[in-house]
């Protein structure tokens, strides 16, 4: 079968929505967070998904996916909130090809000012060729 694969699920949320919700504006973060909870288990990240309101269906979630020996990861039940249209529906799937989801439960890190013009620059600034250091 192989070794585990684990795909982190981050929300793609808008810059527009910064000030309000931080967290879910910046998918390093969250992707980071995921990576950091896999690296604590032995597993590592084998895939990075960046959606909203994605059908659970839809077959970007589901390419390649093989029952017991995936798992999908996201920082947070409100991650998956916005990134899928449906966690109910996900997380059914996901039982029904015997596949694990799980969500790392830490707590989401606070955004000062700096923070967040940080966010701010890597989003809005990609094709000038700035990396987010």
């Amino acid at each position: 079968m192989g070794p585990l694969r684990v795909t982190a699920i981050a929300s793609l949320t808008p810059l527009e929505e910064l000030e309000a919700d931080p967290f879910l504006v910046d998918s390093r973060g969250q992707h980071a967070m995921c990576a950091r909870w896999a690296a604590e288990r032995g597993y590592v990240i084998s895939r990075e998904l960046l959606v909203r309101g994605l059908r659970p269906d839809h077959c970007v979630l589901w390419d390649g996916v093989r029952a017991g020996g995936d798992l999908f990861v996201a920082p947070s039940r409100r991650v998956l909130e916005s990134a899928l249209s449906s966690v109910e529906e996900f997380t059914a799937e996901c039982a029904r090809r015997g596949v694990r989801v799980e969500t790392v439960g830490s707590a989401e890190p606070s955004y000062d000012a700096q923070a967040k013009a940080r966010v701010h620059r890597r989003l809005s600034m990609p094709t000038a060729g700035y990396d987010g250091r």
